[in-house]
């Protein structure tokens, strides 16, 4: 009886109420509007750019199905994203539970007691009483405060879905930079030792010289020191490669000396095939999960000056109690049952200073989000456009020592060849292998920083997650 009456009463006093707070609006005037923000990237107009979306799984684009298998399993066993997956799904059980409080409530209680007034010179043990009764309540919401809180809640849970999905894309990326750091470090490791036997060809011949009577000890001794010093940093190029395949391996949820085996060996440096797509502005901001974040944080708080505001007026419910009670030899009589029905209300008028404190600060902490809203989106358009410059501008500068490792490895077969035939000194053919080792190990490293400033790029873009 009690839920009929509720369904017919609860429509006809919810006809006059309102909704306490503003209604929430994305910002119509913030960084994310301006026509600077939106537009092209200053810095991607260089050739290597294409002004095309970005794909959601933008590691496909190096087209290595070692590279795409890695980063897929990263994505479903990684540490850090089950613990983004468990707090996402704690917000919306949050959802649920701020969902449930404008449902109808219920509360059962009985009890028994055993009792001797002492004016009635009855003997021991007394009389036994019972109390057995249920209530039940449903909220209104008449100004909205239930309302708000819900609105709150599942912005605060779009928060939460923004923050998982960054970290798919720090994921994403730091498993495709462990792996191009491994074939980076192995890729080196190969020059280096292209370098060394060079070098060890010259130390023999030298060596032969000598037995000759054609050279001198100072000579093989210049030469030796010369294959000491490119040996000598082979070991740390093992050292990166190890490290790059632990960190490989806790990425994918593995203990570090699990790592992929069939990594160890890669020397190939991931590469792109066409121009590096990178979309505008606008993109930018609809895809980075932490402009979204941002976003979504001043929904929430808005949603809560509603809550605050709901304090300044009555809250009221409707309430109903059935129960019995009496001593337990009568229980079923007909005096022994009770019924109330009727509306309840619940106002801490005394308090509106205190309640208008919390409406001005939940105010002004949205005017906080706002401007929080604004830095994140400065500070995404700032690291991409600083992402791109560094990769064009890095690539022009791989292009530069390429050429230069040409023209260093040209005089050294010049000079080799000079010194073999009795027309060249040997100290122009070290100073030229010198030279050599040196673009040879600067145009390397060059080529591995260009696979890193792509992640950085991809990472700055916001890709990874759909």
């Amino acid at each position: 009886m009690m839920r009929r009456f509720l369904s017919l009463a609860a429509p006809a006093l919810l006809a006059g109420c309102t909704t306490a707070g503003p209604n929430y609006h994305p910002p119509a005037h913030s960084m994310a509007t301006e026509p600077g923000a939106t537009g092209a990237f200053a810095s991607g107009h260089d050739a290597t750019f294409a002004n095309e979306p970005l794909p959601d799984h933008w590691w496909r684009l190096y087209n290595d199905p070692r590279l795409d298998a890695l980063v897929t399993e990263a994505l479903s066993v990684n540490a850090d994203l089950r613990a983004a997956d468990a707090n996402l799904r704690k917000a919306d059980a949050v959802v649920r539970e701020t969902e449930a409080g404008r449902s109808i409530t219920t509360d059962l209680s009985g009890g028994a007691t055993l009792a001797r007034p002492s004016d009635t010179g009855e003997s021991l043990p007394g009389v036994l009483s019972y109390d057995l009764g249920i209530t039940a309540g449903y909220p209104l919401d008449l100004h909205g405060k239930i309302k708000r809180a819900i609105e709150a809640s599942m912005a605060d849970r779009d928060t939460v879905a923004a923050a998982r999905d960054a970290v798919r894309v720090s994921v994403a990326a730091a498993t495709a930079k462990a792996y191009a750091d491994a074939c980076a470090a192995n890729y080196r490791l190969a020059v280096t030792e292209r370098i060394v036997k060079l070098q060890r060809e010259t130390l023999n011949a030298t060596q032969r010289l000598q037995r000759g009577g054609r050279g001198t000890a100072f000579d093989v001794s210049r030469a030796q020191a010369a294959v000491d010093a490119s040996e000598a940093t082979l070991p740390a190029f093992t050292a990166q490669r190890r490290g790059a395949l632990y960190l490989l391996a806790t990425l994918l949820g593995r203990p570090p000396a699990d790592y992929p085996k069939e990594v160890e060996q890669c020397a190939t440096l991931p590469s792109l095939v066409r121009p590096m797509p990178i979309g505008d502005g606008a993109a930018l901001i609809r895809r980075r999960p932490d402009i979204r974040e941002a976003e979504r944080t001043i929904a929430a708080d808005t949603a809560r000056i509603g809550v605050a505001m709901a304090d300044l007026y009555p809250s009221i419910s409707l309430g109903g109690s059935a129960g019995l009670s009496g001593p337990l030899k009568d229980i079923g009589g007909p005096t022994s049952f009770g019924f109330s029905l009727g509306p309840l209300i619940s106002w801490s008028f005394p308090n509106r200073p205190v309640v208008k404190a919390r409406i001005a600060e939940a105010g002004a902490q949205v005017d906080a989000d706002l401007a929080g809203f604004d830095s994140t989106v400065l500070g995404a358009l700032r690291e991409t456009e600083t992402a791109l410059e560094t990769y064009a501008r890095d690539r022009d500068q791989a292009a530069a020592l390429g050429r230069a490792r040409n023209s260093a490895a040209l005089s050294a077969a010049q000079a080799d060849k000079l010194f073999r035939f009795g027309r060249g000194d040997f100290l122009s053919l070290l100073e030229a292998q010198s030279a050599l080792a040196q673009t040879e190990a600067n145009h390397a490293a060059a080529e591995a920083q260009l696979a890193d400033d792509q992640i950085a790029v991809f990472m700055a873009l916001g890709g990874g997650w759909q």
